[in-house]
């Protein structure tokens, strides 16, 4: 096992202060001789997927997408129809390059010069070594894994990409909207003072849910619904919060030492959620005694809430993807309000940011290790809850709990399987927490 003690997490440089580390020239250009095309492979063809590739096409670049892999065929075909009839030649994909089944995504990324991550994110510390491995550039989906095995995994071949000087950047994208990075430039510059205190907040109502078909293998039925199964979503903290967690971290410029909080299933208690919770409260402590706070829910029909708010020595700031921005000093007095007009749409600015670095032959972006960062921190809130126990963030860098099934095959069993009523089993802190952590 891969040790990472805290005091290597918290040497993130400039991975802290935005998406971009200091430009170079990587080892090799991506292009084939005489032209400037940029040969795409999309991993994962749900809906993330199908909006990262028109994400990519919005970059402005010569690209083609050559290649995609899906674990199932139906997602895949549906995915190239709608490609294909928006971006017509740009989409050079035969039935030879569309590749079904758990190890699809190995014969897309030979084909490519940069790969689209997008699967759920259980696969994520899999595929993303791969990729790296194979020197390719990548764009990667949030969350970066979904148990701490997994970031060890990642953290390595972050290691091994920023060798190879390969452009990552990870769907936060947060980090690349206008509101955020000059509210938060003007914070870490003084502004408001040291933020002492915060609250983040993703309270929605949900997702979808796909009923269970009679033909389908137990492993094709937590693959459908991959929201309800930790080993694929790692629960709605890591997969949805994640993005406000992200900003606290960023707010502060570290990650937390220790985590504690409280959840439970309260309105999503169906056997068709699988084995998540449907709310998650949460404190993240950090070294110097700031306090976040932390909360994310999936309630329906009641009031919903995705932001953040901070409070510092000199001021306050409120933040929301809506593009709102506003800073006020200690008297109340408001000292900058951003204004939205004209602000690139951020899932378009990232992709945008990542193919001008390429075609440009840079290597300016290392996003897995504040991806990372912040994906352990939301792991580590759900780990907490589930336990009910305090956790430090440098205990919970020994885990070697693997959720993960032994084999990746329709006919192989994963860890976690229903009950003779269907019913999966739920964490209950303080009663069945070994398995946890």
């Amino acid at each position: 096992m891969e040790t990472f003690k805290r005091r290597d997490f918290i040497k993130a440089g400039s991975a802290l202060t935005g998406a971009a580390v200091l430009a170079s020239t990587p080892a090799g250009n991506v292009f084939a001789a005489g032209t400037d095309e940029i040969k795409i492979a999309l991993i994962g063809c749900g809906g993330r997927g199908t909006g990262a590739a028109f994400d990519a096409f919005a970059s402005g670049q010569n690209i083609k997408l050559v290649a995609m892999a899906d674990a199932f065929q139906d997602n895949l075909q549906s995915t190239y129809n709608t490609l294909k009839e928006k971006f017509g030649d740009k989409i050079d994909v035969p039935d030879s390059r569309k590749y079904v089944g758990f190890d699809a995504y190995k014969s897309a990324i030979a084909d490519a010069d940069v790969v689209l991550l997008t699967t759920p994110p259980g696969f994520r510390p899999l595929h993303f070594e791969a990729a790296v491995k194979a020197g390719k550039h990548i764009f990667m989906e949030k969350p970066v894994a979904v148990d701490i095995p997994g970031i060890r995994k990642v953290l390595a071949a972050a290691e091994e990409a920023k060798r190879k000087k390969l452009n990552v950047v990870v769907g936060l994208q947060r980090r690349y909207q206008t509101n955020y990075r000059e509210a938060i430039k003007r914070i870490q510059d003084g502004a408001i003072g040291d933020v002492y205190a915060g609250q983040v907040y993703w309270n929605s109502g949900g997702v979808w849910v796909r009923p269970r078909q009679a033909a389908q293998t137990e492993m094709e039925y937590q693959m459908r619904n991959w929201y309800y199964f930790n080993w694929l979503c790692g629960d709605h903290i890591v997969e949805q919060h994640v993005h406000n967690i992200d900003i606290a971290n960023w707010v502060k410029g570290k990650y937390p030492v220790s985590i504690q909080g409280t959840g439970s299933r309260a309105h999503r208690i169906d056997k068709e959620y699988g084995e998540i919770y449907d709310n998650f409260a949460v404190e993240l402590t950090y070294d110097d005694g700031t306090v976040v706070y932390s909360q994310c829910r999936h309630f329906e029909g009641i009031s919903n809430r995705v932001d953040e708010t901070f409070q510092a020595s000199k001021g306050r700031v409120y933040l929301s993807a809506g593009n709102q921005a506003v800073l006020w000093d200690a008297k109340g007095n408001e000292i900058y309000r951003h204004d939205p007009k004209g602000n690139p749409n951020a899932y378009q600015q990232e992709h945008k940011e990542l193919f001008q670095a390429i075609a440009d032959n840079e290597y300016k972006f290392d996003n897995t290790e504040y991806g990372a960062y912040s994906t352990l921190t939301g792991i580590i809130g759900r780990l907490a809850c589930y336990t009910g126990k305090v956790i430090k963030w440098d205990k919970a860098l020994t885990s070697d709990i693997d959720l993960s099934p032994a084999a990746y095959a329709w006919d192989a069993m994963p860890k976690i399987v229903p009950n003779q009523n269907g019913e999966y089993p739920v964490a209950i802190p303080g009663i069945n927490t070994d398995r946890y952590i």
